[in-house]
């Protein structure tokens, strides 16, 4: 009998975002620059919802739309074209669904967001949370009554967290790993935690706290620690030009977990989830910039570098015979190539 359960769970706040490329320097006040580039989608936590549902992935989702154009707009996007169940989300009368302009610069961005605290919290819109395989997570300072509920009851928990804008950077955060699988922060973000000066360290750390241990490095690529099958892995990430990074570390979390409700070794894991962020920063960010499989499946099939060929030669058994329909990127002007 196949398991009808939710494989993945996510709620979070969720952004229109309209993402401005191709600045060819950032701008300073009182200056104007014009754009070669520009992209909009829905953003915020359905970066991880489309990755994870464009992976296969039955993905529920509980969050907020404005009864707005945005709301409606996103609500459309993530339902129909991207099959994520909403039916634990809700639409708030004369609330409006926050709005990002993301400025894209090389390897970063930096962001602008309107918008307003949504008037239903995570507690209130998961409530007891459905039996779901996983759930990935942005954990926060506040602990969520939800998440201790979803892992006493057999979920596994997939975190991440955040910049802390106060700098502070609160080692009692780290307690929150004890109800947690699997935590995947930045290299910046597990430094500053485990107050260690690199990657390595920082990893060793957080390895002592939670099952599965995941820094990730952006251009550095990705080291993890198993410490329930004794793996480590550290692998480099993929030389691919990037026109925006907004969303990349979501679409390396929904492709770890895919892999990981697999039973990859950790070593295919990590170069998986490398390699969907990798293809991601190539199209405009947000959620609709997520490969899924059929974007790693052109991406294999039309790879020719040998040593490359030789270090995902593990994509020829894990592919599923049908990747599914071409995905839809953003809608962007001037209008994209197909990749």
């Amino acid at each position: 009998m196949d398991d009808e359960r939710p494989d993945v769970l996510l709620t979070g706040l969720l952004f229109y975002d309209l993402v401005l490329t191709g600045l060819g320097k950032p701008p300073t006040p009182g200056e104007e620059i014009w754009t070669t580039g520009m992209g909009c989608g829905p953003g915020g936590i359905a970066n991880l919802a489309v990755a994870a549902s464009r992976f296969g992935l039955r993905t529920s989702l509980a969050t907020v739309f404005g009864d707005d154009l945005y709301g409606e707009f996103c609500r459309d996007i993530l339902c129909d074209q991207e099959d994520v169940d909403l039916s634990l989300s809700r639409t708030a009368d004369g609330w409006p669904t926050p709005v990002t302009v993301a400025l894209a610069h090389g390897h970063d961005r930096a962001l602008v967001t309107h918008g307003q605290q949504p008037p239903y919290s995570q507690d209130v819109l998961v409530g007891d949370p459905p039996d779901a395989r996983t759930a990935l997570v942005h954990i926060e300072a506040q602990p969520r009554e939800w998440l201790a509920k979803a892992a006493a009851g057999g979920t596994q928990i997939y975190a991440d967290v955040g910049w802390d804008p106060s700098q502070e950077w609160s080692t009692a955060l780290l307690d929150q790993l004890a109800l947690c699988h699997a935590f995947l922060p930045n290299e910046t973000e597990a430094m500053a935690y485990t107050r260690t000066d690199s990657a390595v360290a920082a990893l060793g750390t957080l390895s002592e706290l939670v099952p599965v241990a995941v820094v990730t490095r952006g251009a550095d690529g990705a080291l993890a620690v198993d410490q329930t099958t004794g793996e480590y892995a550290d692998v480099p990430a993929l030389d691919i030009e990037v026109l925006d990074a907004t969303g990349a570390g979501d679409v390396f979390g929904a492709a770890f977990v895919t892999a990981s409700l697999g039973g990859w070794p950790l070593a295919e894991r990590l170069r998986f989830a490398v390699l969907a962020a990798g293809l991601s920063v190539r199209h405009h960010g947000g959620a609709l910039a997520a490969p899924g499989w059929y974007g790693v499946d052109r991406w294999w099939r039309s790879l020719t570098d040998p040593e490359l060929k030789r270090a995902y030669g593990f994509l020829a058994d894990r592919l599923p015979e049908n990747p599914g329909p071409p995905v839809v990127y953003a809608p962007v002007t001037p209008p994209a190539r197909q990749q």
